[in-house]
Order: structure tokens, then sequence, then C-alpha cells
């Protein structure tokens, strides 16, 4: 008997419900950006500096003996005492006193250095200038990208552009110019994930249903983060910086909580999300008999697993963050109960819990999703397609299709010649 070339109707179906909610979603995001774009004024309540930032070259260092300290004040640095001769930007040569005191970095001749020039004139060293060396660095993680990734490698820093750009021209100006900080970073997370994963992942039915998981994943999120919030009484206020913009620029500290709680889960949401999509689809393609049921357990335990080891890179990363504050409790020995319910702990603590629990909560909605689609597909459709075709329809409007490979089935015979043998 013929093989039958009838597609299922499920795919269809499956493929239209996806639409109806992407679009929606791209066209309120949209609506967002254009709504809440930042229109470049300065925020009331900030002055402009007169000092400027120029660049320069440390051409000699005298040093010369350090004053005496006062009684109980840190010595200083022998390193730090003395003057150093710079030719600034321009061709213009000055002295200039080393800074000095606690945490004062070492210079010496041929150092690239940032200058402060205040309204007088008058110069000021300030810092080494690194932008030669972040450079290199960029360049190096470019070019290791792009040759372990090639072309996906390149979209994957196109992506990471798009990100950039986003939270320099979008995020941060908006929530500067007095826009809820919760509800910008709801919008510019929104951007980020449709841009990022099709630029990155392609337009296919994995890559969407990874956005689902994604987008279901920090709605969930959020408001584990604002009853979180409410309940352990934090503000967000944990730091100077946080009691200044507070202060002089009258920012909801607690929105620009909630927002940074957001965007930095989606950091790690778009991981989990797409590889349980991509694992459920290639599982798929290996098992064209596997169902819904079976694949959603398949994959759920790659899943846990996955997890499993990004909640121990979760709590790293923040207790690495934190570490230079959890030395100085414990230089002052307070208890670890007192430690634990400070507010700049607590935050953290709160912030981990939140983003972990969206992140666990992915794995069954995402590999849930991508089962749906992925069970109701039949791959022995595509063997009888030329693979030119397959390649070039492959796209977010049809079922992910799989190129036969006889090296990877070697007792299966195409399906050309199944056909003419059964008939």
């Amino acid at each position: 008997m013929g093989a039958n070339h009838a597609h299922p109707p499920s795919s269809r179906r499956t493929v239209m419900a996806g639409l109806a909610v992407l679009v929606p979603l791209a066209i309120i995001t949209l609506a967002g950006l254009l709504w809440l774009w930042p229109d470049g004024k300065v925020p009331t309540g900030t002055a402009q500096s007169s000092v400027q930032r120029v660049t320069g070259t440390i051409t000699g260092v005298t040093l010369k003996k350090c004053p005496a300290a006062s009684e109980g004040a840190p010595q200083p640095d022998p390193a730090t005492c003395g003057n150093a001769d710079v030719r600034v930007e321009g061709g213009q040569s000055v002295t200039l006193r080393l800074p000095s005191g606690p945490g004062a970095q070492h210079f010496a001749a041929g150092d690239d250095v940032i200058l402060l020039r205040g309204a007088d004139g008058k110069h000021q060293i300030s810092d080494h200038d690194r932008s030669t060396p972040l450079w290199l660095f960029g360049a190096a993680f470019a070019l290791a990208v792009i040759a372990f990734g090639r072309w996906r490698g390149v979209t994957a820093l196109v992506g990471l552009a798009v990100t950039f750009v986003l939270l320099l021209t979008f995020v941060i100006p908006g929530i500067l110019e007095g826009e809820p900080p919760l509800l910008v970073a709801i919008v510019g997370a929104s951007a980020i994930m449709l841009l990022v994963l099709y630029l990155t992942h392609g337009f296919s039915l994995a890559t969407s249903m990874a956005v689902l998981g994604t987008l279901a994943s920090l709605a969930l999120t959020g408001l584990l983060s604002y009853g979180a919030l409410g309940f352990a009484r934090l503000n967000g206020i944990t730091d100077d910086s946080a009691l200044a913009l507070d202060m002089s620029l009258k920012i909801d500290t607690q929105g620009l909580l909630l927002a940074s709680i957001i965007i930095g889960a989606l950091g790690v949401l778009d991981d989990v999300t797409v590889t349980q999509a991509v694992t459920v689809a290639e599982l798929a393609h290996a098992n064209p008999s596997y169902g819904f049921a079976r694949l959603y357990r398949a994959a759920g335990r790659i899943g846990r697993a996955h997890i499993a080891s990004v909640i121990n890179t979760i709590i790293l990363a923040y207790a690495g963050a934190s570490l230079p504050l959890l030395l100085l409790f414990s230089i002052g020995q307070q208890p670890l109960g007192d430690v634990l319910t400070t507010p700049v702990i607590a935050q953290e603590i709160v912030r981990s819990i939140v983003g972990t629990l969206g992140l666990i909560a992915a794995v069954p909605i995402t590999t849930a999703l991508a089962a749906l689609t992925a069970s109701r597909h039949h791959p022995e459709e595509d063997a009888q397609e030329p693979p030119a075709r397959r390649d070039a329809q492959e796209s977010f409007f049809t079922p992910h299709a799989h190129q036969h490979d006889p090296a990877q089935h070697p007792g299966e015979r195409p399906a050309r010649h199944r056909r003419r043998t059964s008939t």
C-alpha cells in the first residue's frame, strides 16, 4: 500500500494557536515601546556636571616620602606618594599629584589614564584607561563565539547587541525619566525576548514554544516577586546608590527592584526554555513513535538535571557578587540570623528564590508546549520530501523538519525504496 501523504490537521491548528498568542504579544510589545520610549529630556533633580573626562599618558613618575599618618589612621602606600608627568590628549603636558589614600591604584610611566578636568582647566588623575584591554577582550570573545557557533554564533552576537541597545536606549532612560520601572522592565524584557530568541534560534516551532514558555515563566516570576517583596517588606533601598536615586530622582525603588528581578530572570529563562524546546524536537526526531506523554517524561528528566545545575550556578553567582559584604559581616562576628535578615542579604535571598521558582516552572511549561507540537508531527512525511525543499520551508509556519540521514539509521531503506517494494 502507498504511504499516506496527508498533512495532519493538528499541526496547522497548533501553528494557528501559537500565532494567536504571539502576534498579539508582538503588537502589544511594539505599542508599549512606542508609548514608553524616552524623549531624551534630562530628568528633574539632576544637574549637568562641569567636570570633563579626558585621556592622557603618563610619561614619568617621581616618588616622594609619604607624610606621616595621624595616630590610628592607615599608613599610606609608598608607591602612591609623589607626582606624575602626564601628556594630555592634544599634546599638553602637566605634572599632577598621584592619587593616594586607601585603595589608591599604582601608576607607572607608559600607563594610559583617565583625567578629570574641572571648569577652571585643572586636571586630576582619576583612573587607568582600560579601553584597549576591553576592546581586545571583546574581540577575543567574538572570535571564540563565531569560531565555535559559526553562523549561529554571529546571530548570537547580534542578539547580544540588540539586548544592550534596548537596555541602554529604552530601559535605563525610561526609568530615569520617571516611567514605572516595572512596566518599563516588562515591555523591555518582552522586546528582548521576541527579538533575540527569534534572531538567534530562527523562526521555528521550537523557538516559538520557547518564547511562550519564557513568557509564562516571566509572568509567574513577576507575580511571585511582587508578593514576596510585599510579604518581606523590602523597599529596594539597600545601599547608597538606591538611596541617592530615591532622594534625587524620586524613583520607585521597589519597582526598580522588581524590574531588576524580571530582567535578571530573563537571562536564565531563555537558556532553559530553548534547551527544553530543542530537546523535545530532537527526541521526537530520534523516536517518531513517541507521543506526548513519553516526550514529556523524557525531556522532563533532562530538564530536572539542567535545573539542578542551574540552581547551584545562581546561588554561587549571588554569593560571588556579595562576597565582600559577606566577609564584612564575618569580621563583625554577627549571628547568622541577624546577617540573613539585613535588608541587603534578605533582598538577595528573595531575588534568588523567586527567580529559581520561575526557572523551575519554565521546565514543565515549555516541555509540555513543545511536546504538544512535536507529538503531532509525523517525520516520515519529511523523508519523502527533497532535502533542499525541506530546508527552505523550515520556518515558524511549518512543522520542524529533519533530513533523513542513512548513516544514523543504517538498517532503514529510503522512503522511495520502501514504497516501491510495498507495491
